[in-house]
């Protein structure tokens, strides 16, 4: 295999090793060393005996992911307020067209899974991104991460039971939550505060992560009521420098991207059932908004 052909077999399977990387760690920043770590050991490796590119490099990627994910989850032992991932742009989730596979890609990428599956070990998230997000068998999870099968199975139970425990049933209709967030964010806008209130679930949350480094809720704020007035009042109050709103899609929904001029300030989320916002996410730590520059 010459070093054009494997950098053309690398460059195919990049989306997959990024989902990958990705879903195990909620950091573009983090994934993309990963796989580019993985790219290193892949142009340096003997490939002649290498029949299926795709489920080595995986392989490689998923051990690379399962290293680092044991260093960030102590980083994060020290992070200040609520913790999201770092955006992450899916315009196509994963390159995938099919709508049913779309939506299963969609949904594990989704802010709400990926905080559940930070309370996973490494292990069990492994086994749970290849198994239900990629449709990976167990043999094959197996030989990737050198257990029995047996052994992967019971991760993979325990993964699921957790997951299906403390993952939000949120409904995904994604014209729905594009008019909701463009209502929101005219109600927002125009100061409507009884605007505002109504599209808001009674038991809604919102959730700000900051990482101390720019104003947002240090605490996870609930009910309609104490949401619409924080909203409100932070609209109210302004503090981006000519502020401009662009939509666009990150972790597989609908999102909104405030601009402080040309560079990224925020960006929210909402996450909708029956018609209404149940949760709305607030990502303002500069550090992870480095990736979403405005064209």
């Amino acid at each position: 295999m010459t070093t054009e052909t494997a950098t053309d077999v690398f460059e195919e399977h990049r989306p997959v090793l990024m989902g990958v990387a990705y879903r195990m760690l909620g950091r573009v920043a983090d994934a993309e060393d990963v796989v580019q770590e993985a790219w290193l050991r892949w142009s340096g490796a003997d490939r002649s005996d290498v029949r299926e590119p795709r489920g080595y490099l995986v392989r490689i990627t998923t051990r690379l992911a399962i290293d680092r994910l044991r260093h960030v989850q102590s980083r994060n032992e020290a992070y200040v307020g609520p913790w999201l991932p770092e955006p992450y742009v899916t315009d196509y989730v994963d390159t995938v067209p099919d709508t049913a596979e779309r939506a299963v890609l969609a949904d594990s990428v989704s802010l709400a899974v990926l905080v559940v599956l930070e309370s996973l070990s490494p292990l069990e998230r492994a086994v749970f991104v290849l198994r239900e997000a990629f449709g990976y068998p167990f043999a094959e999870i197996a030989a990737t991460l050198d257990r029995s099968e047996s052994a992967v199975r019971q991760l993979a139970g325990r993964a699921r039971k957790h997951v299906d425990e403390r993952r939000p049933r949120y409904e995904v209709d994604p014209a729905e939550r594009r008019d909701l967030t463009e209502r929101f964010l005219a109600a927002a806008v125009e100061g409507d505060l009884e605007g505002l209130m109504s599209l808001l679930a009674p038991d809604v949350r919102l959730v700000g992560d900051s990482g101390g480094l720019s104003k947002a809720p240090l605490r996870i704020i609930e009910s309609a009521d104490k949401v619409g007035r924080f909203v409100y009042g932070a609209a109210k109050k302004g503090g981006i420098t000519d502020p401009s709103f662009r939509l666009l899609e990150v972790n597989g929904g609908i999102a909104l991207l405030a601009l402080s001029g040309d560079k990224p300030d925020s960006i929210f989320q909402l996450d909708v059932v029956d018609g209404q916002i149940q949760c709305i996410y607030i990502i303002r730590n500069p550090e992870k908004l480095t990736s979403l520059i405005a064209d």
